[in-house]
Parts: C-alpha cells; sequence; structure tokens
C-alpha cells in the first residue's frame, strides 16, 4: 500500500501543476463560502485512485471503473466549462446503469424498479455534489462513510477490502490538502460525483449481500441536509438549480462564522455515531433508523427556526 499512496501523492501534486498552469481555479462568488481564489478539482484524485487500485489489484469492477471514469470526465470537463445540465444527467444515467450491471442486478421482468433505483441513486450522487460547499467536508464525510464500512468489510467481507483501502487513502491525501483553515484546492463536481459514485457503489454492495437497507443510514447526515434543505427552498418558491446558501452547514460556516474544519468535524463525528450505533448497537435496525431519522430532522429544523433569519438578514444587506 505504500507505494500505492506515494503514488497517489505524486498523482495529486501533478494535478496542481497542471491546475495551477491551466488556470482551473475556483472564484468566490456572493454564494460561496470561501473568500480566495483556490484550485479546483483536487477530487480528480479518487477517480485516479480508482485506477491505480485496477492497476494494483487487477480489474474487479471494469463497469464499475468505466461508470466512474465517465462521470469524472464529463464533471472535470463541466468544472472547466459549463455544461447543459441535461448532458451531464445523461452520462450520469448511463454511468449509473453500468454500476447497476456490475452489481449484476439489471432485471428487464422488474424494469420499473431499476429505473426508480436509477433515478433515486443520481440523486443521491447529486446531493453529494449539492453538500459540497466548505473545507473538509466532502472528504471528512467520506471518510466517515468508509470507515464504518471497512469496520464491516472485515467482519463481512461484501468488497475487496484493497479496494476500501485504496480509496480511504485516496481521501486522505485529498483531506491533507482540503481540510484545512485554507485549503490548498477544491474537490470540484469531478472529486464530489466521483466519490458520492464510488460510496453508492460500495454501500450498494453491502446492501445487496445483507439485504439490509437500512445501511442507508451511513448517508443520514448528508440525506436529511438535502432533503429538508430542497423542502424549505420548495416553500420559498426557489429555483433548485439555482446555487444557494441554505444548508445547515452553510448557515454554521457563514452567519454563525464557525469556522469549516469545525463544522466538516461535526457532520464527519455525528455520521460517525449513528453508522457504528447501526453497527454496535443491540437494537432492530428498522426502529433504530426510523428513531435517527426523526431526531436528525428535529435538529435540522429547529437549528433552522432559529438561525435561518440570519440568512433573510444576509440576502436584505446584499439587496440594500
Amino acid at each position: 500500500m505504500i507505494y500505492i499512496l506515494i503514488s497517489i501523492i505524486i498523482l495529486e501534486l501533478a494535478y496542481f501543476r497542471i491546475a495551477d498552469r491551466f488556470n482551473i481555479i475556483d472564484k468566490p462568488n456572493e454564494r460561496s463560502s470561501h473568500k480566495s481564489i483556490t484550485l479546483r478539482g483536487g477530487g480528480i484524485i479518487f477517480l485516479l485512485g480508482s485506477w491505480l487500485y485496477a492497476a494494483f489489484f487487477g480489474l474487479e469492477y471494469p463497469w464499475f471503473l468505466t461508470g466512474l471514469s465517465l462521470v469524472a470526465i464529463i464533471s472535470f470537463i463541466d468544472d472547466i466549462h459549463s455544461l447543459p445540465d441535461s448532458i451531464r444527467l445523461i452520462v450520469q444515467f448511463i454511468a449509473m446503469f453500468l454500476m447497476f450491471e456490475q452489481f449484476g442486478i439489471l432485471n428487464w421482468e422488474n424494469w420499473w424498479i431499476i429505473l426508480i433505483a436509477l433515478i433515486v441513486c443520481v440523486g443521491v450522487s447529486n446531493a453529494y455534489n449539492f453538500m459540497d460547499g466548505i473545507n473538509g467536508i466532502t472528504g471528512g464525510y467520506s471518510l466517515a462513510v468508509m470507515i464504518p464500512l471497512m469496520f464491516i468489510n472485515a467482519r463481512t467481507p461484501f468488497i475487496d477490502p484493497n479496494f476500501l483501502y485504496v480509496v480511504t487513502l485516496s481521501l486522505l491525501v485529498f483531506c491533507f490538502f482540503n481540510f484545512r483553515k485554507k485549503a490548498k484546492c477544491f474537490a470540484g463536481d469531478v472529486g464530489s460525483l466521483s466519490i458520492a459514485f464510488i460510496v453508492i457503489f460500495a454501500l450498494g454492495r453491502l446492501i445487496l449481500q445483507t439485504g439490509d437497507f437500512t445501511y442507508i443510514l451511513f448517508l443520514a447526515l448528508y440525506g436529511v441536509d438535502s432533503v429538508l434543505t430542497i423542502c424549505h427552498r420548495i416553500m420559498l418558491h426557489e429555483n433548485l438549480g439555482q446555487a444557494h446558501r441554505k444548508h445547515a452547514y452553510q448557515l454554521m460556516a457563514n452567519e454563525l462564522k464557525i469556522p469549516h474544519v469545525v463544522v466538516s468535524s461535526i457532520y464527519m463525528i455525528i455520521q460517525l455515531a449513528v453508522s457504528f450505533g447501526l453497527i454496535l448497537l443491540p437494537i432492530n435496525h428498522w426502529l433504530y433508523t426510523i428513531v435517527i431519522l426523526l431526531l436528525l430532522a428535529i435538529i435540522y429544523l429547529l437549528f433552522i427556526r432559529k438561525y435561518y433569519p440570519l440568512h433573510e438578514a444576509y440576502l436584505k444587506s446584499k439587496q440594500a
């Protein structure tokens, strides 16, 4: 693994040189949670790490890797030059279809179930992308998903452990450059959508092997924040495709001025606690899932009720 780690570091540093040379940067705007120009697309290391896994351990998951490559390439192009939503979604659906082929679940007799699953998984990957807005949150939260997956895999194998190790090494290298007060790079769509695709693949294999859908709770915090923020924006009659600063983590970082690394750490710690609670506590998984989702939803609603007026005040000051 040491050779893979060294390779990942070299590839990330090489990308920084390329991004700097070709001006692949993220400029802050009024909806950003950062204030300085930063290299964009550092999350390409998640794709490169997956390729390294295939190079060192064999092409164990060819359909998955093909789908991941499609998602990463179209997302990287979008990072450099904005593409129509329709093109990105078409490629994402094709990539997810390839993942389902890797799962071995494509059954045309139940095509409508496959269609619903495709829509849900593409929606989850895009929600994961929307949550990428402050230093450390994508890398930290993804580590909080990978750690319990590795824990379960050590007891009940559902995926090649080397794959999880390489992905985790990629996340650690990315976090070294991103999980800090002044980030060296941002993940970009290429990073957030790539790691979302990887997480869905690993989590999907676990759910399919165990038949336990409650493992979706490994994405509980992102899920509650994303879904309830969408509901909130619908109530406000906003365009859901437009960038915004209404997620709970954005209110914490922007309106409450909590440091990015602290907010990201909070999300990471809460998700780890929720996931290991599901794994270790002697309680019915479905009962635990319902209780946790209700508790997170209540906390979110109370938080928004108390602190969202600060965001409204910010918007009024910008319009004045």
